[in-house]
């Protein structure tokens, strides 16, 4: 596999996973977490690969979203 599509691989599981856990560490829906994280500019940062921010753990990302957007939560 070419290097691109290894890392749009794993930029896509790790979506999945941030979003999951944002749902079910905030008691909401999986669809409340997904307009959450695609309506953040993390996941900007995370899709331009910003400061190698993609690599970190899903839920320290999800810690991070939730420290810096508290406003996309209410």
């Amino acid at each position: 596999m070419e290097d691109k599509v290894l890392e749009q691989v794993y930029q896509e599981g790790l979506e999945e996973r941030l979003i999951a856990y944002i749902a079910e560490s905030n008691g909401i829906t999986l669809e409340k977490a997904m307009s959450i994280y695609y309506g953040s500019k993390l996941s900007t940062k995370i899709h331009n690969g910003n400061e190698d921010i993609q690599y970190l753990d899903y839920k320290v990302l999800a810690d991070i979203l939730k420290e810096t957007e508290p406003e996309l939560f209410k």
